[in-house]
């Protein structure tokens, strides 16, 4: 399956489901070590999304997520709103104007969020914020792209990836972020962003799968 506008905006619709369903446990999460408003933020964010992609019926995936990330920055307070924003408007420049991509291009733009996210917020590796679901994610996907597994193959990597670099930030004391005010006491919980970057990483698995 190639990465189309279609494909894109099933990717955006599917991420709203799967954060509006969650919205309680991010905010929960984000309670324990934040401000405890990521979950309903981050809601918000999407459901824009979807009415800004219904508004303005982009034909290319990169559209669909320049849409997209615009609609979030619209919408969205706290710090989720520019850091989701500015990756997906990120992705989707990276995606150019192509009417349909493969794994390999999809992979670069989720390196180009990947970047954006730390330049934007300053995090790396460690830090227990979103990059740690994220940077094992994109590396995962771009592996198995570059063996030639397709866009679904390599977003079900990308998508465990995710998972288990969500589970490796509760032992991590937070550097980044509201969280790092709380020094130990941030050790033993997940992180919110994390959490958030590991739901939309697996609605993009299921889409194309």
């Amino acid at each position: 399956m190639a990465f189309d506008a279609q494909t894109a905006t099933a990717w955006v619709g599917a991420a709203e489901v799967a954060v509006k369903a969650n919205e309680s446990r991010l905010t929960d999460l984000d309670a324990a070590i934040g401000d405890g408003d990521h979950g309903a933020n981050l809601a918000r964010g999407l459901a824009a999304a979807v009415v800004a992609i219904a508004d303005k019926q982009p034909s290319t995936p990169g559209d669909v997520l320049v849409t997209a990330g615009r609609g979030i920055v619209a919408k969205t307070g706290g710090a989720s709103g520019p850091l989701y924003g500015t990756a997906l408007r990120r992705a989707g420049k990276a995606l150019g104007d192509a009417s349909s991509v493969e794994a390999a291009e999809v992979g670069e733009a989720l390196e180009a969020a990947l970047t954006a996210i730390k330049e934007l917020g300053g995090a790396n590796d460690g830090d227990k914020t979103m990059v740690d679901a994220l940077t094992p994610a994109v590396a995962a996907f771009q592996a198995v792209a570059a063996d030639g597994g397709t866009v679904g193959a390599a977003a079900a990597a990308a998508a465990e990836a995710a998972e288990t670099g969500l589970a490796a930030t509760v032992p991590m004391q937070a550097r980044k972020g509201r969280a790092s005010y709380l020094g130990a006491r941030s050790i033993g919980h997940e992180d919110p962003g994390a959490a958030s970057t590991a739901l939309i990483l697996r609605a993009l698995a299921e889409v194309t799968a």
